[in-house]
């Protein structure tokens, strides 16, 4: 039962039908014992900047998830916005810092690299090539930044929004050979797929499959469709691969961990989410 001892974390957005993570986070609050909801709460544009703010005036306020179409908005919002959100361009996360500051962060990118580390993939001194210089290219170059690699090729068929990437990457990271221009998969050890091309059967690859070569791990972040054409592609040449859905159930214990709430595992939450694809 929901009271005013209960610890809230608001999942804002538009619209609330949207919202799938009170159907994962909700059901294993519930299975650990943890005094904890995630709420739904829709808020039209116009009204957001003020909303965000109001939310963080509550007495049992934890955190907030953003979701769509508020990510990029809320940039500009936060009093701290960490280097992940700062390099995406985005932010999915807001909490209290320790003097009530609102402090932003990122954990697109960071689900996809836990779930690659997971995987066993080791990613310090690694190269990657990461196609799709959008919201969710961006988080996961960030992140893979932060993780450790050492070389990190970007394209997205609008060279300028590889390009802004590329300059927010090194500002951050100056010593991260960052690449700007090709999807040649040939080479790297982890090639990454977040743009929509090779969704289906008959799609446009992101890039020339036959470049990649059998060690090469290959991420995708489509997650209607659990094996793509680029995946099932990248599988035929011998390849290990992580699947969209993975990003998902990776990055909610590290939403649960900035939060400061206990976490747990990928695999447990599979076990309990109410999720209705």
């Amino acid at each position: 039962m929901i009271n005013g001892d209960t610890e809230l974390i608001a999942h804002i957005g538009f619209p609330t039908h949207a919202f799938k993570a009170p159907m994962i986070y909700n059901p294993w609050f519930e299975k650990a014992g943890v005094n904890a909801v995630v709420v739904p709460m829709g808020c039209q544009a116009p009204d957001y900047p003020a909303f965000l703010r109001a939310v963080f005036k509550l007495s049992n306020i934890r955190g907030a998830l953003i979701t769509m179409p508020h990510k990029v908005p809320t940039t500009a919002l936060v009093d701290e916005l960490l280097p992940t959100a700062a390099i995406a361009g985005a932010c999915n996360a807001v909490r209290l810092g320790p003097a009530g500051q609102l402090q932003g962060d990122m954990f697109d990118g960071e689900g996809f690299v836990r779930g690659v580390l997971r995987k066993g993939l080791a990613l310090q001194g690694a190269s990657a090539l990461v196609v799709g210089s959008g919201g969710v290219g961006s988080a996961i170059a960030a992140s893979l930044a932060a993780a450790g690699v050492v070389r990190l090729a970007l394209f997205d068929v609008q060279a300028a929004a590889a390009q802004g990437l590329a300059g927010r990457l090194v500002r951050h990271y100056p010593a991260l050979q960052v690449l700007v221009g090709s999807p040649d998969p040939h080479g790297f050890d982890l090639v990454v797929n977040a743009s929509p091309l090779g969704m289906n059967e008959g799609d446009a690859m992101p890039m020339d499959v036959s470049r990649i070569s059998p060690g090469t791990f290959v991420g995708e972040v489509v997650m209607k469709t659990e094996i793509t054409a680029f995946l099932r592609a990248a599988q035929a040449r011998g390849c290990r691969v992580q699947v969209g859905s993975d990003m998902l159930f990776e990055q909610i214990p590290a939403y649960l961990e900035f939060f400061g709430l206990p976490s747990t595992t990928p695999d447990t939450l599979r076990s309990v989410a109410q999720l209705s694809y």
